[in-house]
């Protein structure tokens, strides 16, 4: 796509004229010069409306949906003004609109807040939450339920954690200071322990794990090992025993993707109940009966603002089946 003449700060500080909905912010979508544009096809090779933009930006959604949004008012230009099914196509403006996902799945798991002061919210994730919106999940996300539970709009997750993942997890709610949170753990100045239900290992323990993760060449959500120097660390410590299962704590160094169920699963011991590790399984649906066997059970670290040692533990449980 070429250089459009709106420099990327600018468009990072457009803001949106649409309120918060139900703790979902608004998505924004810049529209292009056609000739920029890098997914034009013959049917748009150019737009005459907004509609036509809209229905080969977005070919997922049906035209009556699209245009039910606009009647409602609910697709806008970056001033506010409504757009309506033939509103003629404007170039190198940001439209602004609710993302929206029919028949969206409820999770039934409730998370809890641990900590909150003027910076940051410590939450305790259940398992199947998402953390942001992506996919299937808008509303039911860890993200969108906090925002509108305290109607604060400048919420943001300061690190990640799984969707399958329960535990532990740092959300900013002062964008002033976000930065200095997140810099903690680019510098890996923050201690975490998880807990993970896994079959027992061979190995003498505890012990340290290393290894080169990288993205899977075939399935884009996925991570794999590879040869090379390592980028990843996990210390592994066995907590309990109960026949061939055992409880680990894991301690990650480093922080990459899926790190922890890829370093299980290459030691032939995978987390219990993984769907991704060591192979893909075949989706089972919305199950919330088998969740994955791993806790992000404890967080540590020194406040960048405050200076005080702060530590936060989950109050979930892992336990070794009977």
């Amino acid at each position: 796509m070429k250089a459009n003449k709106l420099s990327n700060k600018t468009k990072q500080r457009t803001a949106s004229p649409l309120p918060m909905k139900m703790g979902v912010s608004a998505s924004r979508v810049w529209l292009p010069k056609v000739g920029d544009y890098k997914n034009a096809t013959e049917k748009y090779d150019t737009w005459a409306t907004m509609l036509d933009f809209l229905l080969e930006r977005f070919p997922f959604i049906s035209e009556d949906i699209l245009r039910e949004r606009m009647l409602r008012g609910e697709i806008v230009t970056e001033s506010g003004a409504q757009i309506l099914p033939d509103s003629p196509f404007q170039a190198e403006i940001f439209l602004f609109y609710y993302r929206e996902v029919p028949d969206e799945i409820k999770v039934p798991f409730k998370e809890e807040v641990l900590f909150k002061d003027n910076n940051i919210i410590v939450v305790d994730k259940p398992h199947f939450v998402p953390v942001s919106p992506s996919g299937r999940y808008v509303k039911e996300t860890l993200l969108s339920r906090l925002k509108h539970h305290y109607q604060n709009e400048d919420i943001s997750p300061i690190h990640r954690l799984d969707r399958e993942t329960a535990g532990v997890i740092l959300f900013s709610c002062n964008p002033e200071i976000r930065g200095a949170y997140q810099h903690l753990f680019q510098q890996r100045k923050v201690k975490k322990m998880y807990e993970a239900i896994a079959p027992l290992s061979n190995n003498e323990f505890p012990f340290t794990y290393r290894s080169r993760i990288t993205a899977h060449n075939e399935i884009f959500f996925l991570m794999t090992e590879e040869e090379g120097e390592e980028n990843s660390e996990t210390l592994l410590e066995i907590a309990e025993v109960k026949g061939d299962l055992a409880k680990y704590h894991l301690s990650p160094v480093t922080g990459r993707q899926h790190q922890l169920r890829v370093h299980m699963s290459a030691l032939g011991c995978p987390i219990l109940n993984d769907q991704f590790y060591p192979e893909l399984k075949a989706a089972k649906g919305d199950d919330f009966s088998q969740p994955l066997q791993l806790l992000a059970k404890r967080i540590e670290f020194i406040d960048p603002i405050s200076n005080e040692v702060r530590v936060f533990t989950s109050n979930q449980n892992l336990k070794l089946p009977e």
